[in-house]
């Protein structure tokens, strides 16, 4: 079973990826209660962290009940990455992680994210020096490579690995596909069936069914399968697909009582974390997925995304679980 640092996880877990605006603590919260083995923040600015700015530094929360929870930061300034472990070690989380694969332009034109992907080496040096600064397991998230004639992600794995990175996370797409086309597994099994090869590789992109977990398993034999868009307002996705494991059934999906009291216990949660207008806001991208599949279902889904009182919003939810109450999902 794979161990990050002294975590001893279970066979092939399950870890919530790390999300912009998604993965904070009552996201984190609802699929750690279904089953998620390891979760991660949303990734915070190592230059937001030393300057203070409050959004980055309020992404630092996190709660006991997560455990065991990863703190990722991104940058490319080795100064400011190494002051941003001390200030997020502070927040004592389980693990730290390296973004070294986030394909967006704000974050590439600085040279960080998937941007480092065109400097193997500072991206080597980092690791090493972020290793060598704290006394946490240091583990990374990145992708392919940078595009197509790129990728050699067998020798950065290892290279990372050596110099001390505890376990590694492969988006199955280069920084030029962004998120279109489909994920390829069959470079990140390279990096597992690697001889040299000792740390976990985890797997991520397009885990969007049990299925696709159960290839992930079998047929690629990596070591986990870190779970990303598949939960966006399903965090029951983490419970279906160890059922699947365990049974080779589906498990029923939710009730339309389940899911109301999820997105009402997400809103509330994100209300009392961010207060009212951002709780209100950060949680609507939610709940298209919390009620997919349902017809007849604009005027309510309107509702919910376009109020700011979360009065309106609270309500809708009533009215959805009278109207729509003896509503069968199929699996």
């Amino acid at each position: 079973m794979p161990k990050i640092g002294d975590i001893q996880l279970p066979n092939f877990p399950l870890l919530l990826a790390p999300m912009e605006d998604v993965s904070d603590p009552p996201f984190r919260t609802l699929c750690k209660e279904q089953g998620a083995d390891v979760v991660y923040t949303e990734f915070i600015s190592s230059e937001g962290l030393i300057r203070d700015a409050a959004k980055s530094v309020m992404k630092l929360d996190i709660y006991e009940k997560e455990r065991p929870v990863g703190i990722q930061v991104f940058g490319a300034n080795l100064d400011s990455m190494l002051r941003s472990v001390e200030i997020v070690e502070a927040s004592n989380p389980d693990i730290i992680d390296i973004n070294f694969g986030c394909p967006v332009k704000k974050v590439v034109s600085k040279g960080a994210g998937a941007g480092i992907l065109k400097d193997i080496d500072l991206m080597v040096s980092l690791t090493k020096a972020m290793v060598g600064h704290t006394k946490l397991p240091v583990t990374v998230k990145t992708r392919l490579g940078w595009d197509h004639d790129s990728i050699k992600i067998v020798e950065v794995a290892e290279r990372l690995q050596d110099v001390g990175c505890a376990a590694i996370a492969i988006h199955g797409r280069t920084r030029a596909q962004m998120y279109k086309g489909d994920a390829d597994w069959t470079p990140i099994a390279e990096v597992k069936n690697n001889q040299r090869m000792h740390i976990p590789v985890f797997g991520n992109g397009d885990v969007d069914s049990p299925e696709a977990a159960l290839r992930m398993r079998d047929e690629y034999g990596l070591d986990g399968a870190m779970i990303g868009r598949a939960s966006i307002g399903y965090p029951w996705f983490f419970k279906e697909v160890k059922h699947f494991f365990k049974t080779g059934d589906h498990l029923a999906p939710p009730t339309m009582a389940e899911r109301v009291e999820a997105a009402r216990r997400h809103l509330q949660m994100a209300i009392d974390w961010k207060g009212e207008k951002l709780g209100v806001f950060e949680t609507r991208r939610h709940y298209t997925n919390y009620f997919k599949g349902i017809p007849n279902f604009k005027e309510y889904r309107m509702k919910m995304v376009t109020s700011d009182d979360s009065v309106d919003v609270f309500t809708a939810f009533d009215e959805i679980l009278q109207k729509f109450g003896g509503f069968r999902f199929s699996v």
